[in-house]
Order: C-alpha cells, then structure tokens, then sequence
C-alpha cells in the first residue's frame, strides 16, 4: 500500500498530496482507539507559523479543504433560558432543577430577558443584522439527559443573521507575516442545553444530571470559508474573547461553557464540494485544530486511496491524536421541527420604532444595548500597540490570559517604569511564574502595586536586576512584605559610593594580571570574569553595567 506524505499549505487553502512507493489502493487505513469524551484543555491558543504554500510537482494531486463551525456559548446569567433555575457549574448533581426543566405536565416556559440581551449584543459585536422579529421552534430528538424529547431552538428564523468575525493568524515563523482574515457568521441563535449523561463503565450504567438542562446557550453559526484547523483555532479564540469581553458567556471550554462542532470536506479545486464529515464537541482550541488536520489528512488519504468519504459524525481522541467514527447521518434525522406553541414571536425594537409608554422592562431597545458595547479585543491590542509602543505580538499576550491586561495596566497606573519594562516583567516573570504553579492572574500573591514598587527600585537604580528577581521571588513565597522592606532585610541596595567601587575594581585588576593581559590580548570573555569578581566582593550589590564602565576605563587607562 502506498505511503501517504501530506504537505500542509493552509495559507494557499491547499492540501498537497503525494503518495510513496507503490502497492494496493484499498482499504481505509483509519486509526481506531476507543472514544473520549476529550481531556479538560486550555483556553489560550499557542499562535503556531503555517507552512507557506508549494506549487504541486509531477506525481502529486491538489486538494482544498472547507472548514465551518458551529460553537455553543453557555450564556452567563444566573438563571436558565425558560425557567428560574439557577445556573452553577459546581453545584451537586440535579439540584438545579425546576419543574419545568424536569418536563413536569403543566409547565411553562418563561423567556429570560438577559438571554435575550446577550444575544443582541453578540450580535452587534459580530456586525450581524438584528431580525426585529425572531421565532422559537421545537426540535425533536430523543436523549435521556433531555427530558421533554424536544429543544426548544430558533430553526426557522433566529435573532441575528449575516455577521461577520475577523480573526489574525500567522502565515510565517515571524509575527510580522501576521494576516487578518474574515470569516462569515451565518447565524445567532437562542436554543436550550441539554442535561449531562454519566457513564459509569464500572457498573454498566448512565446516570443523568439535569442541572445543565434549559441553560440558555448561544448557537453561533460560521460560513464554511476556513480551510485548516489554525485558522479555526485563531477564530474560536478570537470569538472567545470577544464573548468575554461583552459579559455575554464567561466562555471557559474547561467547564464546556464553549463547545464546537466543525464539518470538514475536501474536494479538488474547480470541482464540487466533497461530503462532510462532523466532530463533535471539541473543548479546547488546541483540540479542535488537531482535530481538523487530522480530518483533513483523513480524507485525502482516504480518497488517494479508492475510498469514499462518509456522512458521518466523529469525536477526536485527543490520546491517540486522531477521530473515530460515532454514528453515520446517512438516513436524514427527522426532527420533525415544528413552532413553539407556549412562546409568541419575539419582537425587538429601536430607539424609533419602541412603542409609546412601553414598559422598559417589556421591551429590548437594540440601540440601547449598542450604547453599551464595550471595547472589542481588536479594538484593545490596537490602543495598546499605539498607546505603550509595544510589539502586536506582546497585545495578543496580554489579552489571552484572562486578567492579565487589567493587572498590566494595574501596574501602569502605579510605577515610572517603561512599559517596555513592565510588559516584560508581567509576559516573563510574572505569567511564567503564574504557569509554573498552574494558577490564574487572580489567584496571584504577587499584587500590581507590589510589582509596580518593585520596578520603581529597578528604574531608579536602587537595586539590580538579579536583585529585583529574587525580592520577587521572595514576594511569590511570602506576604506581608514590601519590595522595599525585603531588600533593606537583605540588603540588597546597590552601593551608591562611586569613589569605593572604583577602589575596589583597582584591586581587582591588581589581585588578577593574567586576566587583564587575556582582556588586553582581546578576549572578550575575560572581562566578564572580572565583573564577577567584583560583584562577589560586593555581595552581588554592584550594578553589573557600571562595573563594566569602571573596568573598562580603568583598563584604557
């Protein structure tokens, strides 16, 4: 059988393919591996460099592949989409659960006006066009973590539709090959959450948890125009900050508050789309862009090789790194959907069309909510990039980590330093320690002020660097400190009495002629030695910089 050798060219949107050796052209040649629900994954996206794009050669066939998302973003409101129930990740096993999440006779649905916000405003962000009139409709499907055998979703006519999100990704190994690329939103849609199935291997059993069912969920619908699994990483990341930003949903793909389903075909460029395959529930960005390029490979393997591409639904074994079949969509499910009987048409306003003496709290005015739409990340990493000169790749940095821009600017407000400086502490030190220890920005025991004292004391030149990283780490370990009192404590001030290091470094040189003849003779290295042997004669309280000067004078002398 041939060996299959996959190129990735996703800037150009084309997969190459060129199989090795020769040999049969059958089978499907397909991992197999037992399916995982997946392991619980971070949320930031690691901004890899895409292959440029090669020209096929003789013996090797061009393939494009078509990528498009369907995400659900868990809405953040205290209670659920049609009922009371409050809404707790942690909270125990069906605890939260009212009669009408339980399906109970006699029960009905209540809208949540905050859903319906959340919606709106989603919507806006995304450049989307708001239908003053939305309908709710039932989806029927049978699943026993979903109590009435129905969804209540909008099929038929959702609340906003034709958006769009522009995303960046890197099309090289440097971040200057940055690219700003645009993706279509189809649609915005309010539907419920099903309840949570556990299966208990062990003991041959599933048991269901209803707390998750009738959360209030955001169906965001994205046109298939991305063509490998970083663009649609970059995508899902920037949509999760974007949500973030609005209040909208906290968005946090480890508590499965954002999932996504991506359909992925391949066909030969000029001819028409291939079929589609779907991974399922996909809970980190990282997944999903393994996920994808494997799919891909998947499938031109499969056809390279006299298969044939099945309309199937898969899930991504994140242990063996690649998707495994869960059910065929060959036969159409019939969800026999139908209009939602106990809900009326949804009806949205402007600041022209709101009817007179409404009650403000009857009615959703969209100019309103556009009023009050925050700063969009992209809107944010410019201001940074322009305000504190720093590099587009530092923004990114500081907005991918949940509290890191607002501890950032903590920081700004408080010291004199550069920003140069204090960008570098907060993306070296500070989130390497914070990674190190596996905690978040808000679980830090180092404050903004404490960092800002501390690089007040570098910039005035009280204390030195190898100074300044031991006071901080001093400050991770212990509380109740200052930067100021820890290095009077350890005396670690840098010595302000020129006419002393001056003597001090004559000295040196007197106490080591072989090193300053190896200086003279043009070693560069051997200077190096003699600053250390003066900063160990100071304690290590000697600025390394102005060591250096006085040598080197003293040596030209």
């Amino acid at each position: 059988m041939a060996t299959p050798m996959l190129r990735w060219c996703c800037p150009g949107r084309r997969w190459i393919f060129a199989g090795i050796g020769g040999g049969s052209r059958h089978g499907r040649g397909v991992p197999t591996g037992s399916t995982s629900s997946g392991k619980r994954g971070q949320s930031s996206v690691a901004q890899q460099p895409l292959i440029t794009a090669q020209k096929p050669r003789k013996g090797e066939s061009e393939w494009a592949a078509v990528v498009g998302l369907e995400i659900h973003a868990q809405i953040a409101s205290n209670s659920k989409l049609f009922s009371g129930s409050q809404v707790d990740f942690a909270a125990p096993p069906n605890s939260l659960v009212s009669f009408f999440d339980a399906s109970l006779p006699g029960t009905l649905p209540v809208l949540n006006r905050r859903c319906v916000e959340a919606a709106v405003m989603t919507g806006l962000a995304l450049d989307c066009h708001i239908n003053r009139k939305s309908l709710f409709d039932r989806k029927h499907y049978f699943y026993a973590d979903l109590p009435a055998g129905y969804q209540i979703t909008q099929q038929r006519l959702p609340i906003a539709v034709n958006g769009s999100l522009a995303y960046s990704v890197c099309v090289g190994k440097r971040w200057s090959q940055m690219v700003t690329r645009t993706v279509g939103v189809k649609q915005i849609q309010l539907e419920q959450d099903s309840g949570k199935s556990l299966h208990d291997n062990l003991r041959s059993q599933t048991l269901i948890d209803l707390n998750r069912a009738g959360v209030g969920l955001l169906e965001v619908v994205l046109e298939p125009d991305m063509s490998c699994g970083e663009e649609a990483a970059a995508a899902i990341r920037e949509l999760q900050l974007i949500l973030q930003a609005l209040g909208t949903s906290q968005a946090n793909m480890a508590e499965g508050q954002l999932r996504v389903d991506a359909n992925i075909s391949v066909h030969h460029p000029g001819e028409p789309l291939g079929v589609r395959t779907e991974v399922k529930n996909l809970n980190s960005a990282r997944f999903l862009a393994k996920a994808i390029d494997y799919e891909i490979q998947r499938q031109i393997s499969e056809l390279e090789n006299g298969g044939k591409i099945l309309n199937e639904t898969r899930s991504f074994d994140y242990k063996l790194g690649c998707t495994v079949p869960m059910r065929d969509k060959e036969g159409k499910q019939d969800y026999r959907f139908m209009p939602e009987p106990n809900l009326p048409p949804l009806l949205l306003y402007d600041s022209g069309s709101l009817p007179t003496g409404a009650d403000p709290q009857q009615v959703i005015d969209i100019d309103q909510l556009r009023e009050r739409l925050p700063e969009l990340p992209r809107v944010t990493r410019e201001k940074l990039v322009r305000q504190y000169g720093m590099l587009p790749e530092h923004s990114f940095a500081l907005l991918n980590e949940v509290g890191l821009l607002e501890f950032f600017q903590n920081v700004m407000k408080e010291t004199r330093a550069e920003p140069k400086k204090v960008t570098s502490w907060v993306l070296n030190t500070f989130l390497g320690f914070l990674k190190q220890q596996n905690l978040a920005v808000s679980e830090s025991p180092v404050t903004p002020s404490a960092l800002a004292e501390l690089l007040d004391l570098l910039d005035r030149k009280a204390i030195s660097s190898s100074a300044a990283k031991q006071v901080f780490e001093e400050l991770w370990r212990s509380k109740g400190k200052t930067p100021a009192q820890m290095v009077a404590e350890k005396q670690l001030e840098l010595m302000q009495d020129a006419e002393a290091l001056e003597q001090l470094c004559r000295s040196m040189l007197e106490a080591h002629p072989q090193v300053v003849t190896d200086v003279k003779k043009g070693n560069p290295r051997a200077i190096n030695k003699l600053i250390g042997l003066v900063r160990r004669a100071t304690l290590g309280r000697a600025d390394p910089t102005v060591i250096k000067e006085v040598l080197e004078r003293q040596l030209s002398s």
